[in-house]
Parts: structure tokens; sequence; C-alpha cells
């Protein structure tokens, strides 16, 4: 291989029982997941709790994702409940998650599953493939946690660890085939699902971006990074092209009665279906209006600051404006809810920071 010296010693062949045997003693305990001793006993994994959990893993975090999947399985306890929720509430419980196309897919899912095929998820990779929203990873993924598939898994965790254990030089995102090709080549017909979550947490927890702690792996004598190379080299990443700035501006507007008007934004798009301030037309490839003329009626508009906030794609920088205690204006602009009842709205991150910057006692611990 290109790029790699050649280790000095004869690396042990990397094998599932080594993982597996470590998963069994350090496993994390998560809400969603059947541990292995429960496993041994009989106890089967939830697809619904499996799927929640995947979906909402999804570019966030384990620790981010717990409070949320333990409020929606309260709230709607299996895939039927959830399918005939409301929109606006599964969006509103959904607000603060991010990538908000996740929960307007987590619903179709739902309705499908409940309508098409029982209130009972496929078990195979192509049937849940053939659900609204689920991809190649997420298929995989419940195939082999709830279903006992032997799919290749791979997330972000898990490209960290292939990459390392083959030394694989050539850079993400192209060498993803690679990668997945040599999770299949490791993946157990026995115990696929525990050797799948074993791999997460091995680079949840050992295999970090920083510092990983090598010497505490099951893999540390069969991994080729290690004994060749400095382990945080991997994986190799492709240059990163720097994130476009938009621009736009914001308009929070109270009432004498305490209420702050809100809209709802339109189905398709980013921040789809969410509920939002008056704000211009921005979007990920184009620049909004930023100056007080472009607010949604005339009043005596005051600058509140500025925010910025981070997508996937770009970065949004928003002039903010407030008005108020004003009477309510004639016309359709949108809806009043009372500022101390905003936990209620579909507010995503980026609206509450804008109402922060005018409202500080709103959202007291954001920041723009």
């Amino acid at each position: 291989m290109a790029g790699v010296t050649l280790p000095s010693k004869a690396l042990t062949r990397p094998t599932a029982p080594m993982l597996l045997s470590w998963y069994d003693r350090h496993h994390r305990e998560l809400p969603w997941r059947i541990s292995p001793s429960a496993a041994k006993r009989g106890v089967k994994p939830d697809p619904y709790y499996i799927w929640m959990s995947e979906v909402m893993l999804q570019q966030t975090t384990v620790a981010a994702v717990k409070a949320y999947f333990a409020k929606f399985i309260a709230r709607w306890p299996t895939v039927k409940d959830l399918a005939a929720a409301p929109y606006e509430d599964v969006m509103a419980a959904w607000a603060g998650l991010g990538y908000y196309a996740r929960a307007r897919n987590l619903k179709k899912c739902a309705e499908a599953v409940a309508s098409e095929h029982g209130g009972v998820f496929p078990d195979t990779e192509e049937g849940l493939r053939a659900l609204p929203g689920i991809g190649d990873y997420t298929s995989a993924a419940v195939a082999a946690i709830a279903f006992n598939r032997p799919s290749a898994v791979m997330d972000g965790n898990v490209e960290r660890v292939i990459s390392r254990l083959f030394a694989i030089e050539a850079p993400l995102p192209g060498s993803k085939p690679q990668m997945k090709a040599k999770v299949a080549e490791l993946t157990p017909t026995d115990r696929p699902g525990d050797f799948a979550q074993a791999m997460m947490d091995l680079g949840a927890t050992i295999c970090t971006p920083k510092r990983p702690a090598c010497a505490l792996c099951p893999f540390n004598d069969a991994c080729l990074a290690l004994a060749t190379d400095e382990p945080e080299r991997f994986p190799v990443k492709a240059a990163k092209k720097a994130k476009p700035v938009r621009l736009g501006a914001a308009f929070i507007a109270v009432n004498r009665d305490g209420q702050l008007l809100l809209r709802k934004r339109v189905e398709s798009g980013l921040l789809g279906g969410m509920t939002e301030v008056p704000t211009t037309d921005w979007t990920s490839r184009q620049d909004g209006e930023t100056g007080v003329e472009a607010a949604p009626f005339p009043a005596d508009w005051q600058p509140a600051g500025a925010i910025a906030h981070v997508f996937t794609h770009f970065e949004l920088r928003l002039s903010i404006y407030r008005v108020g205690p004003i009477d309510r204006p004639a016309g359709d602009h949108g809806f009043w809810v009372p500022v101390t009842e905003l936990d209620g709205e579909a507010l995503p991150t980026v609206m509450k920071k804008a109402i922060a910057a005018a409202i500080p006692t709103a959202f007291p611990t954001l920041k723009g």
C-alpha cells in the first residue's frame, strides 16, 4: 500500500469474536438496545425502537438523542401510534434535534409501516429500503440489529475503525465502498446485530477521533494503523470546501398580550413544515434581504442584533429586528403564540436563536 510502511511484526488477523468478546464486557447501556445478557435469555429487540433510534442518531450524538427517544416512545409507544399522530405534534416534538427532513420521513415511514405492513417492519434490507426515508445505512442497521441479518453496517464510527484497522489510504468519501467491503468480510452470520453495535461502540469509546485508547482496543494486535503510523491520521479525508455564507433578516413581533408572531414554513425544502418567525427569502443558494424594509408589516422595527447558524452546507447570518408591544396588525401574517408557550411549537434552533436575540428570556441558554 502506497504511503504505508510495513509493520515490523506480524499482525493478528482481525476477527469478529475478538470484538464480540470485548462487547460482551464493555457494551454501552442504551434505552433502545438489548444487552448481550438479555439476548441470551431470549429477549428480542423492538424493530420500532431500533428504527427510531437509528433515524435520530444520524448526524446527532447519543447524548442528545436519549432524551428525544424517551419523549417519543412515551408519547407514541408503537409505530401505529406515531403514524396516527398529528404531523404538527411530531414536528414540534422533534424541534431542536436538527436535520428536519428526518422528522418528515419518520412520520411518512411510520404511516407506510402502519398502512402497508400492518404495523410490522419488513425484516430484510431490501424491504426496509423500500420504506420512505430509509437508505442504505438505516436499512442495514435495522436489518442487522432488529432482525439479526448479516448486513454490513457502516456509520462514521465504523468508518474510523475500519480505516485504521486496514490503514486505508484512499480518502473519504471515495473509500466508502472499500471500507464497506471490509466490514462485510468481518461481519459474522452469528450475532451480526451485536457485531454492528460493537463496531459503533468501539469507535465511540475506544477508537475515537483524537487520542484513541489503543491499549484497550480488542483489535490492537491486528491494527495496521497502530503498527505502522499514527492512528489519528485515519480516516483520510478529502480537503473540505469552505461553506458559503448566506444573509437574511428575521422579525420578532410581540403584541400587547405577550404573544409572538409566528408562521409555518412550506412543507418542502430546508426546515420544511417547521414553525418560524417572519424572515426574508434566504435559501442555501441565495441571500435574502437584510434591511427593515423587508418587514412583514409597517411598524417601528428596531435592530436587535444578529445571529449566525451553521447548516450542513452553508452558514446563515440573520439581522434581527424587534417591535412591540403592539396591537395585532391587520392582515394575514401568521399566528400568535404566548412567549411563555414557545416550547410547544416546532421551532428549529435557528429560529430559537433569532427569538432569543430579541427576547433573551425566551430561550436563555441559546447564543447567536
